[in-house]
């Protein structure tokens, strides 16, 4: 009988390959539910009954890592592998860390894949190839090392805003007042208002005009 997986990723076209290269490579594994948000994971692990859960950490409605966090301390006997294009050091620990069993890059092969299932499903973890989770050895030269941040990317940048601001500052590139934003969210524009302040706090943004330019440059809408 097939081990039995959940997808929860919103890129189509790569699960639907994933979905293929199972049927015709690797048939011993059988993707049962595809999920696009954690509250349509929740209603799948409710409804279905599967054994592993495979999961991007760039989702809409809520942070990878907090969904993470979530599932392991609700379903303990769950396993979890991480399929992400992120492969900062400190995303690939925070994901351990949560509860993750294994967390393999989307610049990967799905036969590499295939082994972290039959990792992860004999009770082991698995990091991928090129993976780290902590940050290599210092080097001994005295020249500066450029440090990589978690938040030099689109994705962590967004990880910053919560969904309402998004939904608010998506409206602002559109060119819509603050009045027809609120008329269209069902919100006060006085509340439209604080949650344009507080994104432009987050992204040390000081005027509208800079977060529309800043939110347009950096694919954030």
């Amino acid at each position: 009988m097939a081990t039995s997986i959940a997808v929860l990723d919103c890129q189509k076209m790569f699960v639907e390959g994933m979905e293929t290269y199972f049927k015709q490579e690797a048939n011993e594994y059988e993707v049962i539910a595809r999920v696009c948000s954690s509250e349509d994971l929740h209603k799948a692990i409710q409804e279905s009954s599967f054994e592993i859960l495979i999961m991007d950490l760039n989702i809409p409605d809520q942070e990878g890592l907090l969904i993470i966090e979530e599932v392991r301390s609700l379903f303990s006997e769950l396993r979890i592998i991480v399929l992400s294009s992120y492969t900062d050091v400190k995303l690939v620990k925070g994901a351990m860390v949560n509860g993750a069993d294994g967390y393999v890059s989307k610049s990967s092969t799905f036969s590499e894949l295939v082994y972290a299932l039959e990792e992860v499903s004999s009770g082991n973890t698995y990091i991928g190839d090129g993976l780290r989770t902590s940050p290599p050895v210092a080097s001994k030269s005295r020249l500066p090392q450029k440090v990589s941040s978690e938040y030099e990317d689109v994705f962590t940048i967004k990880q910053k805003l919560t969904k309402r601001e998004s939904e608010i500052l998506e409206l602002l590139t559109q060119g819509l007042s603050n009045k027809h934003i609120a008329d269209k969210l069902y919100i006060s524009d006085q509340t439209v208002g604080v949650h344009r302040k507080n994104m432009m706090r987050k992204l040390g943004i000081r005027n509208t005009a800079s977060l529309i330019k800043y939110a347009l440059e950096n694919h954030l809408v």
